[in-house]
């Protein structure tokens, strides 16, 4: 046998004798599954991470006071350019720079302002703004929408589903053991 290919040699059988495993085998799978196959599966909601949630709406107020620290800035930057092109027009010599610590007040201002609306709960989004990657924002969405829906329908939130079946099979095995039990009554009567 060549190579144990099941040939004694490779000659005159059309092929080099140059033997490689088969990459398209598929080897059988395991019977084993990785997820639960019962069919009572309960939902769990996914809970959002509350320190992820906090982290983004802070990263938000501060995406909003560097725009405004950028918008300052630009502004200083423009009224100095113009200041030195007519200082070089009449060839005068002063000193003009950004007035940093005007920018540093508004923009404190404009942080407190915003962290102040966010600890009143102002500025939420609601699911149709956010993008597939804000998970934790999206399952905060999905409990609030739920909890709505919930309210709507009059459902109280410590409701067990299928806990209506087992109140009917409790109230039926009541009725039967008193019929049960009514007509062994009547024929001990007789």
């Amino acid at each position: 046998m060549s190579s144990n290919v099941g040939l004694s040699t490779p000659r005159g059988s059309g092929t080099s004798g140059y033997v490689q495993r088969n990459l398209a085998h598929l080897k059988p799978r395991e019977q084993f599954k990785p997820y639960p196959t019962d069919g009572d599966l309960k939902h769990r909601q996914r809970q959002p991470d509350k320190e992820i949630l906090e982290h983004d709406r802070k990263r938000e107020v501060e995406v909003k006071v560097f725009e405004l620290r950028d918008r300052l800035e630009d502004e200083e930057y423009a009224t100095l350019s113009t200041a030195l092109l007519r200082q070089r027009m009449m060839r005068l010599t002063w000193d003009y720079s950004v007035d940093e610590d005007e920018i540093e007040e508004q923009t404190d201002a404009l942080r407190k302002k915003l962290l102040a609306e966010m600890e009143r709960g102002g500025g939420r989004r609601d699911a149709r703004g956010l993008k597939s990657h804000q998970v934790h924002e999206l399952a905060e969405a999905k409990i609030k929408e739920s909890d709505r829906f919930r309210s709507a329908l009059g459902i109280s939130k410590d409701y067990e589903e299928g806990s209506h079946w087992r109140k009917q099979e409790e109230k039926l095995r009541e009725n039967l053991e008193k019929s049960g039990k009514e007509e062994k009554r009547v024929k001990d009567e007789e």
